[in-house]
């Protein structure tokens, strides 16, 4: 499940990518695929195994046809492991708002970017988030969970002041947002809930089958309650600066 539009936001082979925060890779796998050099970046030792080993399946299922490499790195969002300028990309996907120094982390992503370079970052659409913390403490306050919900022009300002620019933005997810709900209001641990385990299930079969009537829905859903809030920025190109100044 992808929140990151990758025709907004294009990658290719010999672009090398910085996917801050991968989590379970869904994200790299994905870059690994397009032919990018791809650095899946996490605190989790355990995501990262499970990252490392699906990269080593991925290349011995003949999944990774256009070259690029992949490569599973531990590090720290207030001081990552790279040089200045080493990625002609960043993902930073649902990973903002677990962090206490947002800023920080943001000034972090503008210093790896590359002049010109691209970063997409995803975060919970304010409405629907405000809906889950509504319905459920136990959805937010647990040991890393997200402490903050962004209002877009929050986030696209805090990320402006690093020195990127606004490229675009949208939503993403319109089914997911009722599902959470749900799971809120008969509790996130719930699973065994039957109307939960229904909404699973459709969820599961939309991801797997695409049917038409679900793509429909899900287009017509997002830009009303589309789970994710996604923007997009670039890091101005050393012409670009000089010309500004």
């Amino acid at each position: 499940m992808l929140t990151v539009d990758f025709d907004q936001f294009p990658v290719g082979k010999g672009d090398r990518v910085l996917d801050m925060g991968c989590g379970g890779g869904r994200h790299a796998f994905e870059l690994y695929r397009r032919g990018a050099d791809v650095v899946a970046l996490d605190l989790s030792f355990d995501d990262l195994r499970e990252v490392g080993t699906m990269f080593r399946a991925m290349e011995l299922e003949g999944e990774v046809t256009n070259g690029g490499s992949a490569e599973a790195v531990r590090g720290s969002a207030y001081q990552l492991p790279f040089e200045d300028a080493s990625f002609d990309r960043v993902i930073a996907a649902e990973i903002l708002e677990h962090l206490p120094e947002d800023e920080l982390a943001m000034s972090e992503l503008f210093r790896v970017l590359k002049p010109g370079g691209l970063i997409a970052v995803t975060v919970p659409r304010w409405g629907p988030e405000k809906v889950n913390w509504a319905l459920s403490d136990d959805y937010h306050n647990v040991e890393g969970g997200h402490i903050r919900i962004y209002k877009g022009s929050e986030l696209r300002t805090k990320l402006e002041k690093t020195g990127l620019v606004f490229q675009g933005q949208h939503h993403a997810h319109g089914l997911h947002a009722p599902y959470w709900w749900l799971k809120c209001a008969v509790g996130v641990r719930n699973d065994a809930n039957p109307l939960v385990r229904a909404y699973h299930s459709l969820l599961v079969w939309d991801m797997v089958k695409q049917p038409l009537a679900t793509r429909l829905a899900e287009k017509v859903l997002q830009p009303v309650v589309g789970k994710s809030f996604v923007i997009y920025l670039q890091k101005p190109s050393k012409e670009s600066a000089r010309a500004a100044a």
